[in-house]
């Protein structure tokens, strides 16, 4: 099984960062730390920071992330072209709406999660490490439409 999965990058944040998140969507945080790995060039104070994370929670998401140590690799803020997408169906609307709420703590640029002109509830922020995030999850109305749609094409 091939799998896509948002990799975010750090100054030195991962850590805090990918424990908040885990409080929004729940799961397992992992952690590898650059000075677990043998590295001779390995700047100081970077040893505790955190070379590749990652959080999978029970949904089956996997979110992976890493710190940038200033002089050892270039940092990438996170961009306004890229947006972590959380969606789902009606089913899923409790679980959402609770991600979004949590998330929404410190974000800014924030567009309440609610019923959208198409039919579905949806809502975005970016988070307080600038990291821009979308939500959608279906209604049964709208999912009835997009069955009755599938049944006439």
């Amino acid at each position: 099984m091939v799998n896509l999965n948002p990799y975010l990058s750090f100054r030195t944040e991962t850590r805090e960062a990918l424990e908040f998140y885990r409080t929004a969507l729940g799961g397992t945080v992992e952690v590898m730390p650059f000075g677990d790995m043998p590295m001779p060039d390995l700047p100081q104070g970077a040893e505790n920071l955190v070379m590749h994370g990652s959080l999978t929670t029970e949904h089956g998401l996997t979110l992976m992330a890493a710190d940038s140590p200033e002089g050892m690799m270039p940092y990438e803020a996170p961009s306004g072209g890229v947006t972590v997408a959380l969606t789902g169906g009606s089913a899923d609307r409790e679980y959402i709406a609770a991600a979004y709420e949590k998330l929404s703590e410190g974000a800014s640029d924030v567009l309440p999660f609610e019923p959208a002109p198409w039919g579905d509830v949806y809502g975005s922020l970016k988070d307080k490490y600038g990291v821009s995030w979308m939500f959608d999850c279906g209604t049964p109305e709208s999912e009835a439409a997009a069955a009755q749609a599938g049944q006439q094409g």
